[in-house]
């Protein structure tokens, strides 16, 4: 009778810890020219959000292959920046909720700059 009442108490103390556990998941970035060609060597910049709040950024490059795997990371909203020399640079909030995610995204050619000034 005790070892039974003891097993059902450690199972309710243990249990908001199992139920607490954080969902993770796997991203990779993808980064594509308009032509659909790799984009190598891009600033990836991730950084999860908590409400407003910015958490820890991850940072890396993509390879030649124009992939940038990340290690997992929590579920949820992520802002995403992509930097790379001769495109524009990009940012977009994404919210992810699934185990693997795949998140690609086509950078686009400067736009021309003008002058005021002569």
């Amino acid at each position: 009778m005790f070892l039974r009442i003891a097993a059902v108490l450690i199972l309710l103390v243990s249990l908001p810890f199992v139920e607490a556990k954080t969902k993770m998941t796997q991203i990779t970035i993808e980064v594509r020219d308009q032509d659909d060609q790799p984009v190598d060597r891009a600033a990836v910049i991730v950084k999860p959000m908590k409400g407003k709040k910015v958490q820890r950024a991850y940072e890396l490059r993509t390879s030649q292959k124009g992939t940038a795997p990340l290690p997992p990371i929590p579920q949820g909203t992520f802002l995403v920046q992509i930097i790379a020399k001769g495109f524009q640079t990009h940012g977009e909030k994404y919210t992810v909720t699934e185990p693997e995610k795949v998140i690609q995204i086509k950078l686009n050619p400067p736009q021309a700059q003008f002058s005021v000034h002569k």
